[in-house]
């Protein structure tokens, strides 16, 4: 038995209309007023980073040039930190230099020639404090090389390269933005180079190869800085950078799959950071002093203030006769003013203004590391001893007294009896020490005058009285051969002919 529906199109259309109706009745009624709102998905972050990233003022910020360096990085950087990448020593590398420019922006630029500036830096900051003394050293190690080149012949675009004979780590050139420009350079200096030899292996100092632009200001002069951008490099022997490269490649090919996710890729070529510029007061002008503003000191200051400080330090230096220590021990109480004038009486003049703001407490704070990363080895360490200064023993001590008690207020003693009554000892001799340093009769008898009183032109003689009675003449080797902590009484004898006096000791 079949049974059949027979229903007008009218009825079909009401009905499908109902129960539509009645699907969708309670969707509203579940959610509630309010319970859906468009402006708290808009507020998520994911959409506020699409809006930011949109904004017309971060459009702005998009630097006007990019530098790559046509060099892969390493893979074996963790996420977060700044790309590494290896160069081989005296290999030439490809920068390009793009205008980044947007449409309007920097008209002034449009048809003139900008000059950029390229470097090899210390990354280390310690090192860029004694930026001058390390170069000084490379070139006496390297005489007539370059820590960096510009390749010309495979340059393009790039218009009067200059280089100074007294920034061996810079060279200068002009470029027209509009127009395809690449220059290749040259590093010769390796990273170990610069690091304490050893017993081998040791690990390379990082370098940093930055790049400052600059256009023409009102003189015509290319004095306004434009942009600067950086990347740091390590430099190894030829080829050593590629076996690094596959060295580090196999390490994170053998790492698991949540520890490759802690690192960068690898890409296969660099982009230059933006920086802040590079000081470039020292390398306009060679008169100026090393400042603590990581300017390149010109090689031509340091040379002059290494003559003084070793003319000051020759024998024929004259010291202050009434001082007895001139390296005498800085106080951590020192305001800044007494802490320059300390580092100069110590000869250490041309770190002056490299420590212009530091207290007695902040230099001592120094570790004998420290000082020799910003001094150098041989200032570094000599600055640690004075600062760290301990009296040195004295190769001789020798104890002396006046044999009549008068002549001096020192042998005086005053004594206290029963009742009271004060009275003076005239048997007690007080004894003085003379500290030797240099076990010579003169000086000795230099000391002696000095403890006595006596005029030093006026003593003639010094004698030294033998176990027999016998009067011994002094001399250097009696003095060398005394043994430590002796004890002398001095006794004076007048010269008639020559008006002076005899020293004997007994």
């Amino acid at each position: 038995m079949a049974w059949v529906l027979k229903m007008d199109d009218a009825s079909i259309e009401s009905g499908l209309v109902h129960d539509f109706d009645a699907s969708l009745s309670g969707i509203g009624q579940e959610l509630g007023a309010g319970a859906y709102s468009m402006s708290d998905v808009l507020a998520l972050p994911i959409f506020k980073q699409e809006d930011s990233s949109l904004s017309p003022e971060n459009e702005t910020k998009n630097p006007p040039f990019q530098y790559v360096l046509c060099a892969a990085t390493s893979p074996a950087v963790k996420l977060h930190e700044e790309t590494l990448t290896y160069l081989n020593q005296g290999q030439s590398y490809e920068m390009r230099l793009l205008d980044n420019r947007r449409s309007g922006e920097l008209p002034e630029l449009t048809n003139k020639m900008v000059k950029s500036i390229v470097r090899v830096v210390f990354h280390d900051r310690r090192l860029q404090y004694t930026e001058h003394q390390q170069l000084e050293g490379w070139k006496w190690n390297r005489p007539g090389d370059r820590l960096l080149d510009i390749d010309i012949p495979m340059s393009v675009g790039i218009v009067e390269p200059k280089t100074h004979t007294s920034q061996l780590n810079a060279a200068e050139f002009l470029w027209d933005i509009n127009k395809r420009t690449s220059v290749f350079v040259q590093v010769h200096c390796i990273s170990t180079e610069f690091t304490p030899r050893k017993h081998g292996g040791e690990k390379g100092v990082p370098f940093r190869i930055q790049i400052d632009t600059f256009t023409q200001g009102e003189g015509g002069e290319y004095t306004e800085h434009l942009h600067s951008a950086s990347c740091q490099i390590k430099v190894f022997k030829p080829k050593g950078a590629d076996r690094k490269q596959k060295t580090d490649r196999e390490k994170m090919e053998k790492r698991t799959t949540q520890e490759k996710e802690k690192y960068q890729p690898s890409y296969d070529t660099t982009v230059l950071s933006e920086c802040s510029p590079w000081p470039d007061a020292a390398y306009a002008s060679t008169n100026q002093a090393a400042t603590p503003s990581f300017t390149s000191t010109p090689l031509s200051t340091y040379t002059t203030s290494s003559v003084l400080d070793s003319d000051s330090s020759s024998p024929n230096h004259q010291v202050d006769p009434g001082s007895h220590n001139n390296s005498e021990q800085l106080s951590p109480t020192a305001s800044i003013q007494d802490t320059q004038k300390w580092l100069l009486k110590n000869r250490f003049s041309s770190y002056a203004r490299l420590f212009s703001h530091f207290s007695g407490s902040d230099l001592l704070k120094l570790t004998r590391d420290d000082l020799v990363q910003i001094c150098g080895p041989a200032d570094g360490i000599r600055l640690f001893n004075a600062l760290k200064s301990r009296s040195v023993r004295p190769r001789l001590t020798v104890y002396v007294c006046q044999e009549s008690p008068q002549e001096s207020p020192l042998l005086e003693r005053h004594c206290t009896s029963e009742n009271g009554d004060h009275s003076v000892s005239p048997s007690l001799h007080v004894y003085h020490a003379l500290y030797l340093e240099e076990l010579t009769a003169a000086e000795l008898i230099r000391k002696m005058a000095c403890v006595c009183g006596i005029p030093l032109g006026k003593i003639n003689q010094v004698y030294r009285q033998g176990p027999t009675g016998i009067h011994i003449l002094l001399s250097d080797q009696m003095v060398y051969n005394l043994p430590d902590e002796s004890c002398f009484l001095i006794s004076t004898l007048e010269d008639e002919l020559s008006e002076g006096l005899h020293l004997i000791l007994k």
